[in-house]
């Protein structure tokens, strides 16, 4: 079966959830599909069963396949570590930072192309079909020398490409047709079909505007996705926690997120926002975070930079002082290194600055390192009996001279520093997709509340509807025939 391909007519127009969505419904069909994303830039990343980094929203794909995440599925991961320039991870290992112009240079990226498209053929020899997503808009022609992840990726897989629109955001015969009118011939004659997304309302009153755009562009329109609310996928882009940055509310567990410029794994935080009796928010409001029950700092590209910022807009203030009232206050990776006495930078991994001050509140110290450690890890939760699931990925080392560990790992090492059950830290990143951590957590905060929610078991079921609101609302048939060799 030949590879498909889903690419955009802009960023954040539903490619990742769609990808995942098919990756799921060729499972289901009884296919052994797999992921694959040649270029990804993002702060969310995962770490597969090897030991190494891709992009997040990969690891998602891989899920709703069934199979281990890889990384051929995202040979080149960029970090962004400034306005201008990234860190490289090169098939999951870190490659160095590279400023925008250096990464774009000829000789570099024909280099980057080599190895992912080696990366796609060896996918491609082990899965059928591969379910490839591009990355932004594929009518920026000033990128096409470079283009290392669109329509240069797909002509090299001899990929069924779909052109997603989101009409939410309106233009989309501009942006449509622009886009198609702009392709080369080759390019173009792999456009099989478009894929109108996130439409609002009745989608029959559509049909003059799929009729006319099939006329104007000669390309099909497989079906139109609604706008839903009810069905739940890690998003990719950080674009989303705007939608996010609500306020605390009455009757319920405020958990404030701390809201960092170089916030890195947000998603750690989305199982907190399935139960009904926790309102997640996240913010850099003083006011806010004073008014929340768990204040929650995440983990950052840029520990330092943030650390500084909290001090001075006044944010580190607050989250001290609710530490000193006795709410619940903890840390994730770069948040479990800001909590501590001193960060230091002897190497310049993360910029000029040497060393900083930590926040205090925890009795460690951390100095950033050039190594990456990144885990799949199973241990037990502040000396519970029930085996739980999270992944390391961090340039650091944090120790104690009095060490007082939160996590005890499988292999018998241990992972963080646990203060009291209401102030801990850990570099494990997915530990509230544990059941007893959220619990452990929620009690602290004087509520009486037990809540049973297995975060597994509802990842599947919202693959499924997915895959279901998939298959009603496009032409299956028709994208299958395109996938015949």
């Amino acid at each position: 079966m030949k590879s498909i391909m889903f690419t955009g007519t802009a960023s954040d127009v539903g490619k990742s959830v769609i990808t995942a969505g098919f990756c799921r419904i060729f499972l289901q069909d009884g296919y052994h599909p797999a992921p694959f994303k040649a270029q990804n830039m993002s702060l969310n990343s995962y770490a597969t069963p090897e030991g190494l980094e891709i992009g997040r929203a990969q690891a998602v794909q891989a899920e709703a396949a069934g199979v281990p995440c890889h990384t051929d599925m995202n040979p080149v991961l960029l970090k962004p570590v400034s306005d201008t320039a990234s860190q490289l991870v090169l098939h999951g290992s870190p490659a160095g930072n590279r400023t925008a112009k250096e990464y774009f240079s000829e000789p570099h990226n024909n280099a980057l192309f080599t190895e992912v498209t080696t990366a796609y053929d060896r996918l491609s020899a082990r899965y059928s079909p591969v379910v490839m997503e591009g990355a932004g808009s594929i009518s920026e022609i000033n990128l096409w020398s470079r283009d290392i992840v669109n329509m240069r990726m797909a002509y090299h897989a001899n990929a069924a490409v779909y052109l997603i629109a989101d009409i939410d955001r309106g233009g989309i015969f501009g942006s449509i047709y622009g886009t198609l009118a702009l392709l080369p011939p080759e390019h173009k004659a792999l456009i099989k079909g478009i894929i109108i997304n996130k439409f609002r309302g009745d989608i029959s009153l559509f049909d003059d505007g799929r009729r006319q755009l099939e006329e104007l562009t000669g390309v099909p329109v497989i079906g139109v996705v609604p706008y839903f609310r009810d069905i739940h996928i890690e998003e990719e882009d950080s674009v989303t926690l705007h939608t996010k940055q609500r306020r605390s509310a009455a009757g319920k567990v405020n958990v404030a997120v701390v809201l960092l410029r170089h916030m890195s794994n947000f998603t750690d935080f989305d199982p907190l926002e399935r139960y009904d009796a926790v309102n997640l928010f996240y913010t850099d409001n003083p006011i806010e975070i004073s008014n929340a029950d768990i204040i929650i700092l995440p983990g950052s590209k840029s520990t330092i930079a943030d650390l500084v910022a909290l001090r001075n807009n006044g944010t580190a203030a607050a989250v001290l002082q609710a530490w000193q009232q006795g709410k619940v206050v903890i840390g994730i990776c770069g948040g479990y290194q800001m909590m501590g006495e001193w960060i230091a930078d002897p190497d310049g991994v993360e910029g000029e600055t040497a060393a900083v001050p930590g926040l205090g509140i925890l009795p460690v110290s951390t100095v950033i390192k050039t190594a990456k450690t990144t885990e799949q890890r199973h241990f037990y939760f502040a000396g519970t009996d029930t085996r739980c699931t999270g992944y390391e990925i961090h340039m650091g080392d944090t120790v104690s001279k009095l060490p007082k560990p939160l996590n005890t790992l499988a292999d018998g090492t241990t992972d963080g520093y646990l203060q009291s059950p209401k102030c801990w830290g850990t570099y494990m990143h997915g530990i509230l997709d544990n059941e007893v951590v959220v619990n452990t957590l929620l009690q602290q905060t004087g509520k009486d509340l037990q809540v049973a929610f297995d975060y597994h078991q509802w990842k599947e079921e919202q693959y499924n509807k997915l895959a279901a609101l998939l298959r009603e609302h496009l032409n299956l048939s028709a994208v299958y025939k395109t996938l015949e060799n």
